[in-house]
Formats: structure tokens, C-alpha cells, sequence
């Protein structure tokens, strides 16, 4: 079990570092609202609340995401947020899981929370050994890209986890913001592999929770066992219809090189900053720093307007370090003027 201080730390998410008013580099969400096609989309399934979501629902999503990813609609679950897969995790009764970390802590939470023993496998410079991973470990949870590092790990590296009795859950919540989504697994039908997505991100959807996870069907029946009925709302669903649509997919594609070329150049210019080092290669929508005095850094920054995600909630991490979101041009501009006004 972990201490207080622990919980505090491992359920600790960077909504609790923004706040109205302020400038916020501390929510991994793309738009301020989804956009307005979707919007509409939701709007016109705002009539269907009269009835509980159906079956029919259920499969329509189901086969969108299917084709989405070239899976079998029977390799598809559908998730309020990607983050509800981790709290189903204790359903498939693991002796030893391994999280890899620094990265998001809700899976390490919900297994501690349901007395599973857990082990951590802190990185090396962020990199992904598979050596390092201990043998007896039959369940085994790391993100790609990784939250916080921003950093992608090799396809190849992730499948030598895979062995009898072992389910490797892989955290692809933030795969689409990485052009072509190389290194991803969300298309390959992997004994023992569970991968877990979100539309949160892209599609500025935090609010209403959608997401899904891919997997071999048996598998997916033990994740989704204690699962109450209607575990996702009919705009969740019709949410997860509309994200998965191939003009969704494209529009997805085409922001996800926008914010590459854009974070490329917000990472050298953080780098130039004296005082800031930034973790890498990184290839999602946001960037891990290591800035000296970074917690006074990070109260700084709060009192100027600017929110970034204090990186010391995340095991492996310390005070100094912080995660920002990368945003627009003119956004990170302003950013960057307080860190060189603060550290220069």
C-alpha cells in the first residue's frame, strides 16, 4: 500500500495545476472546445438521451474504431476515458505488475488501490530496456509516447515484453498527436497486448470521457467483467463514432504535424533558455523540462498568469522538473519570455 503522501502524489493531475485566468501549459488537451463539427454531432445526439444507450450503439462505435485501426470489431472496447481501463486492471487478478515510469500514475493507483504488488522500472534516460523489466512480472503497464517524457518508444522494444501469461498494457493516449503514428500497436493483434487510446486529447473532450482499448477477445472480456450496465453514455458513443471517422482520422493526422514542426521549435528555444534542459527526442504535444529551481520557477510562472504541470508527482521526477503543453506559436512565445526574464 503507499502512504498518504504517495496517494496524494500518484492521483495528482495537471487540471489541479490550471486554473481560470491563467495561461495553461499544464493540460495535455489540444482546443479549448471540440470543434465545431463535432459539437454539432454531439448536439444532434442530444435527442437519444430519452433511452438507454443500445447494443446497436455499443457495435456502431465499435466498428468505427474497428476500421479505424484495421482491428476486428471484436477486438474493441469501448472506455469512459481511456483512464477507466486502469481501474479495470485488478480484473484480470495479476500477481506482480510492473509499471514503467516516470509516466502516468492512474494505472500504478488503481492496482495499489485493489493490493496488487507493484513493482517500479524507473528508466534510463527515458529509454525503454526490456532487460530491465522484471521475469515474473504478469502484467506489465508503460505509455507510448510516455507522459511525461514525450518519448517514443520502439515498437520492437514493447513486443520483446510479450510472453505466455503476461498482458503488456501500452498507453497510446497520446499516439495520434505523433505524425503517422509510427511505433504504435494499436493494429496488430498481439497475444497478450492491451492498447489503451484516448479521444480526450485531440478532440478536447475531458469532459466527457471517451476512449477505447484494443485487445484479443477473451482478454478484453476478463478487463471488462465487474463493468456495470451502460458503462458509456449515448454521447460518448456517438463521441467515439464521429472521432474515428476517416475525415476525423485525417483532421487528427494533419494537427499532429502542426504541433510536431511547432513543439520542435519550442523545444530548441526552451533549450537555449541557461537553466533548462529538455527531455527527448520527444514526439507528442508536450515536453518535459528540467529547469534549476523549478518548483520556485513553477510559483513564478503562476504568479505571472502561466500554468505549467509540476513534474515531482511523477515517480522517478523531482521538484525541478516540469511539463508543459505545447500550444500555438504566439502562447509559447509567452512562455518562453518569463522563463528568460526568470532564469536569465
Amino acid at each position: 500500500m503507499t502512504s498518504g503522501n504517495e496517494h496524494e502524489l500518484l492521483r495528482h493531475h495537471g487540471d489541479v495545476d490550471a486554473a481560470p485566468g491563467l495561461l495553461d501549459f499544464a493540460v495535455n488537451v489540444r482546443l479549448e472546445r471540440p470543434p465545431r463539427w463535432l459539437r454539432d454531432h454531439l448536439a444532434a445526439a442530444l435527442d437519444d438521451l430519452g433511452r438507454y444507450p443500445s447494443a446497436a450503439d455499443d457495435l456502431a462505435a465499435r466498428i468505427a474504431v474497428a476500421e479505424r485501426h484495421g482491428r476486428d470489431s471484436d477486438d474493441v472496447l469501448l472506455l469512459a476515458g481511456a483512464a477507466e481501463c486502469f481501474s479495470l486492471l485488478p480484473a484480470l487478478r495479476p500477481r506482480l505488475a510492473a509499471v514503467v515510469h516516470p509516466s502516468f500514475t492512474e494505472p500504478e493507483f488503481a492496482l495499489r488501490a485493489a493490493d496488487v504488488p507493484v513493482t517500479r522500472v524507473l528508466l534510463d534516460d527515458h529509454r525503454l530496456d526490456p532487460a530491465l523489466v522484471p521475469d515474473d512480472a504478469d502484467l506489465v503497464v508503460l505509455g507510448n509516447p510516455t507522459n511525461p517524457s514525450s518519448v517514443l518508444h520502439p515498437a520492437e522494444a514493447i513486443r520483446a515484453l510479450v510472453r505466455p501469461g503476461r498482458v503488456v498494457v501500452v498507453d497510446e493516449a497520446f499516439a495520434d498527436t505523433v505524425p503517422g503514428e509510427p511505433e504504435s500497436l494499436a493494429a496488430q493483434r498481439i497475444p497478450g497486448v492491451l492498447v489503451v487510446r484516448s479521444l480526450t486529447k485531440t478532440w478536447a473532450l475531458p469532459g466527457l470521457r471517451a476512449g477505447y482499448a484494443l485487445g484479443e477477445p477473451g482478454l478484453l472480456r476478463r478487463l471488462s467483467a465487474p463493468r456495470p450496465h451502460w458503462p458509456l453514455g449515448t454521447l460518448a458513443l456517438a463521441a467515439i463514432t464521429a472521432c474515428c471517422a476517416p475525415q476525423a482520422v485525417a483532421e487528427a493526422e494533419r494537427a499532429a504535424v502542426e504541433i510536431s514542426a511547432e513543439r520542435d521549435r519550442f523545444a530548441a528555444e526552451l533549450a537555449a533558455i541557461p537553466g533548462i534542459s529538455v527531455a527527448g527526442p520527444a514526439r507528442a504535444s508536450f515536453l518535459l523540462l528540467e529547469v534549476h529551481n523549478g518548483e520556485k520557477v513553477r510559483h513564478a510562472l503562476r504568479e505571472r498568469g502561466i500554468a505549467v504541470r509540476r513534474g515531482d508527482t511523477f515517480p522517478g521526477l523531482g521538484p525541478d522538473h516540469l511539463r508543459v503543453a505545447v500550444r500555438d506559436a504566439a502562447r509559447n512565445a509567452a512562455l518562453l519570455r518569463a522563463l528568460r526574464e526568470l532564469l536569465g
